[in-house]
């Protein structure tokens, strides 16, 4: 959207007829929209009525902004003010429009001759005249870029958000009197350099892991693939705690990757302040006891859910089967295309959900069925039934099984350390190097993700390779999607050999991932 910034002979006729206005932006699901707020005082008793599809938080603003005025030494005369916040063809959300109301107002009433539309801004304003932080203001530096916009006046706590997008002067504001002091040309641009974030967990280590080596072996070939992950084990067995190590051997965000998440939880009222890019794989771990709207977003107005919080991350869904079917349900659009869309009465928005998908559960609802020295509870039938509850279409997109055994105290009295997440974390990197290049010009960016014809590309299997997964689909009742998943597991172990063909060593590893259908027979 263009909106043309008035000439000095525009802005005196607006002045002469009370008419004001000034440039902010509106945030839609992640993405920000450039909003021209316009204020003029008209004929009849005295009001305040904003137009423009405002939600409840913009249309009580009046009563914000008459106290931030008078307790910052101004007035709010008593005139009827029309506020429009134009395009009027979404819904605006959030208090952001407080800021550059008010100064459309004291412009409009004659008490400052600076004109609000000189310099776009954002901010809500607290009762005594102070500017408080909004969300999303990393998206709306983004947007005013595009748009071909050079500065930007947002509250103190935001700055570090906006300095991360080059081309953009960041005006730090604290007070509606630093506002003013901007527009008059007294204050400076806020200059810092900006400051990223890593793992913030750097405690978790996988050196700290004592045993679990064939875990810590699938969950190193699942970082590598970016494969969906099943841990199945008894209670105390460390799937919580393995799960947890995992963004730490992922490959740090790129540049434009950092953009995509902060910007998600920007828009959530998330990002950590004083910080500007979030550079690590985020990690989300909802309760079982989570709605569908919790996990994948919703409202009125759809909002980021869990699953785009997870973008680039890791998602860990623990007790997997106590969730309710309907919210695993939902899962798998963004399993399979990395977003997720959503339609409500406020409109239809899609939202990017490219995770990897990492869930747990007890081998059965005692948790001891696979343990070799406590008594298992549960009849047979309840047993084979556990995982019923979860469709199947849900366990097909999971690449991988894991089953967890108790760690033997000599494991955990063991003094030494195994190896480091940052040793794991290269070898994942590597071959996700590996997977660039294959993939280069195809929008496929790694090995869970390639389509069938991909897999027939670049997974064949020699003529001995074949019978054996021939048989195992047979034996263990495979859908064809499990076959699929299968070659694309034994593509990612072939990366991490550096082996360009898949070798009957690495199609074995792959099948002996696929343990719902040996021990359960589903």
């Amino acid at each position: 959207m263009n909106i043309q910034i008035s000439n000095d002979s525009e802005l005196n006729n607006a002045e002469e007829k009370r008419l004001s206005g000034a440039i902010s932006l509106a945030i839609h699901g992640i993405q920000a929209h450039i909003v021209e707020v316009e204020v003029d005082i008209i004929k009849g008793l005295p009001g305040f009525s904003i137009v423009g599809l405002p939600d409840t938080s913009i249309r009580e603003s009046k009563e914000r902004i008459r106290s931030a005025l008078e307790n910052s030494g101004y007035e709010f005369p008593p005139k009827n003010y029309v506020v429009n916040l134009a395009p009027a063809s979404f819904k605006k959300q959030g208090a952001n429009f407080d800021l550059p109301i008010a100064l459309s107002i004291l412009h409009a009433t004659g008490q400052i001759q600076s004109h609000p539309k000189m310099i776009p801004m954002v901010g809500e304003l607290a009762l005594d005249g102070r500017v408080k932080p909004v969300r999303g203001v990393i998206s709306m530096a983004i947007a005013l870029h595009k748009a071909g916009f050079s500065a930007l006046i947002l509250p103190y706590e935001n700055r570090m958000e906006a300095v991360a997008i080059e081309g953009i002067r960041v005006y730090v504001v604290q007070t509606i009197h630093d506002v003013i002091e901007v527009l008059n040309g007294k204050r400076m641009p806020f200059t810092d350099k900006p400051k990223s974030m890593w793992f913030p967990e750097k405690e978790m280590d996988f050196s700290d892991v004592k045993g679990q080596e064939t875990a810590k072996r699938a969950l190193e070939i699942a970082a590598a693939g970016h494969h969906n992950v099943l841990l199945i084990g008894p209670p105390g067995a460390g799937k919580t705690m393995l799960a947890r190590r995992i963004p730490g051997i992922l490959p740090p965000l790129t540049r434009d990757q950092a953009i995509e998440v902060t910007m998600v939880h920007s828009a959530a009222g998330l990002l950590p302040e004083g910080h500007s890019l979030i550079e690590y794989p985020p990690f989300r771990s909802p309760h079982h006891t989570a709605s569908d709207a919790a996990l994948v977003g919703g409202g009125r107005v759809p909002s980021v859910g869990e699953v785009s919080l997870a973008h680039r991350g890791v998602l860990f869904l623990d007790e997997f089967v106590e969730f309710r079917s309907n919210v695993l349900q939902t899962l798998r659009q963004p399993l399979e295309n990395g977003v997720i869309t959503i339609s409500r009465a406020g409109g239809t928005m899609t939202f990017p959900a490219d995770f990897m998908l990492v869930a747990s559960s007890n081998p059965c609802q005692c948790g001891f069925y696979f343990d070799p020295h406590i008594r298992c509870t549960c009849s047979l039938s309840k047993v084979k039934n556990y995982f019923g509850k979860i469709a199947g279409p849900i366990l097909d997109r999971i690449d991988i099984e894991v089953l967890l055994q108790r760690v033997p105290y000599h494991d955990l009295m063991d003094v030494g350390s195994g190896e480091s997440s940052e040793i794991i974390r290269g070898r994942v990197i590597e071959a996700r190097k590996i997977q660039s290049k294959r993939f280069a010009g195809s929008k496929t960016p790694y090995n869970s993700r390639m389509t069938n014809r991909e897999v027939r590309e670049f997974c064949r299997l020699d003529e001995s390779s074949e019978e054996l997964l021939e048989s195992a689909m047979k034996k263990m009742n495979l859908s064809a999607r499990s076959f699929f998943r299968i070659l694309k597991v034994a593509r990612t172990i072939a990366d991490l050999d550096f082996s360009e063909k898949i070798e009957k060593k690495h199609l074995l590893e792959s099948i002996s991932y696929k343990n719902l259908h040996r021990l359960y027979n589903l």
